[in-house]
C-alpha cells in the first residue's frame, strides 16, 4: 500500500511561483513513477508531470514544459511540482499519484492523494 499526501497550494497572484509537495510513504518502490495531475473546475483531471520513484528520470507534459518542473528530494520520499510565472489557468486542484507504468492515463495510477488547491488570481 501507498499513501500520498499534498501540500503546498494556496492563493498567488499571476506570475508568482509555488513548490508543491507530495510525501509518499508505505511500499513506494512497488511502484515506479509519481504523477502530477492537474483538474481545473468542470474539467478532466489531466497528467501535467512524471517523476521516476528514483527521482532519476521526469518528464513535463509539453504544453507546460517552460514553467513546470518536477523533482524528489534525495533524502527524503518527497515529490514536488515547481510552477513558475503562475497564469489564472493555472488553477485546479493539483493530486500526486503513485503507477508503475510511464503513463499520462489516470488508470495507470492506483494510488492517489487528496488534492492541494491552487488559485490563481489578482
Amino acid at each position: 500500500h501507498v499513501h500520498l499526501e499534498e501540500s503546498g497550494g494556496g492563493s498567488v497572484q499571476p506570475g508568482g511561483s509555488l513548490r508543491l509537495s507530495c510525501v509518499v510513504s508505505g511500499d513506494i518502490y512497488s511502484r515506479n513513477y509519481i504523477g502530477w495531475f492537474q483538474q481545473a473546475s468542470g474539467k478532466e483531471r489531466e497528467a501535467v508531470a512524471l517523476c521516476s520513484t528514483g527521482g532519476l528520470h521526469t518528464h513535463i507534459s509539453p504544453s507546460r514544459e517552460a514553467r513546470f518542473t518536477t523533482s524528489k528530494d534525495s533524502a527524503s520520499d518527497t515529490f514536488y511540482l515547481q510552477i513558475t510565472n503562475l497564469k489564472p489557468e493555472d488553477t485546479a486542484m493539483y493530486f500526486c499519484a503513485a503507477g508503475k507504468r510511464f503513463s499520462r492515463r489516470l488508470e495507470d495510477f492506483d494510488y492517489w492523494g487528496q488534492g492541494t488547491q491552487v488559485v490563481v488570481s489578482s
